[in-house]
């Protein structure tokens, strides 16, 4: 299943600038990402729990907000970019 993972993170202290860079580390082992704080990602459900699990290890419940949306599939029919657009396919094997 294609998803789109958002998060905002607190970063007014030392502390929260760690917590950016480490959700952002979890998120590129699962997709790519598109915007600063905007990820998507090609998961099967058992991945899809799991990010979500190490995801809640880093954030701070109190300060920090991530959200997680299903795609519609076939995504491309259902997107819409305007301004500069990132090109690549998220279903073709990822080359790091």
């Amino acid at each position: 299943m294609e998803i789109l993972v958002t998060y905002d993170v607190a970063t007014d202290s030392g502390e929260g600038q760690r917590r950016l860079r480490r959700v952002a580390k979890v998120c590129e082992a699962y997709g790519q990402r598109v915007q600063k704080s905007v990820f998507e990602c090609l998961v099967s459900m058992a991945e899809l729990e799991l990010l979500r699990h190490r995801l809640e290890q880093e954030i701070s419940i109190k300060e920090d907000s991530l959200r997680i949306y299903r795609l519609r599939e076939p995504r491309e029919r259902y997107l819409q970019v305007l301004g500069r657009r990132l090109e690549f396919d998220l279903h073709d094997p990822l080359i790091v």
